[in-house]
């Protein structure tokens, strides 16, 4: 019997631990201290971007931009952060021409807005 539970144990252990370590690229979700490349965080971008139209959180227009336009890393609130730049010069409200989306250096998504700050 200990020879049983052992074993369903260690099964049940290999089972989750393939999706304990899934956190990556496919999910942009990341952990550790190893900085994202440019592409990992386009493609975050254009992820969170689909979800913040889907959520009504940004005009519907927006999906008609495809590529952000620039990428740049800063010094945010706690290090070094990408700031992600779409332009969509068709806008209406010039004043929502360009939206911007800050990842941390790891690619985790932190915030989006219109101002840039």
């Amino acid at each position: 019997m200990k020879k049983f539970i052992t074993v369903a144990t260690l099964l049940a252990g290999a089972g989750l631990s393939g999706q304990a370590m899934a956190s990556g690229a496919s999910d942009c979700h990341f952990h550790g201290n190893a900085v994202a490349t440019q592409a990992t965080v386009s493609t975050c971008a254009a992820k969170y971007q689909k979800d913040l139209i889907a959520s009504g959180k940004i005009a519907k227009s927006w999906a008609a931009v495809k590529e952000p336009a620039s990428f740049e890393q800063i010094d945010g609130e706690k290090g070094k952060e990408w700031k992600v730049t779409f332009k969509d010069p068709a806008a209406a409200d010039k004043s929502k021409e360009s939206l911007y989306m800050f990842f941390t250096a790891q690619g985790n998504f932190i915030a989006a807005n219109h101002t840039g700050k």
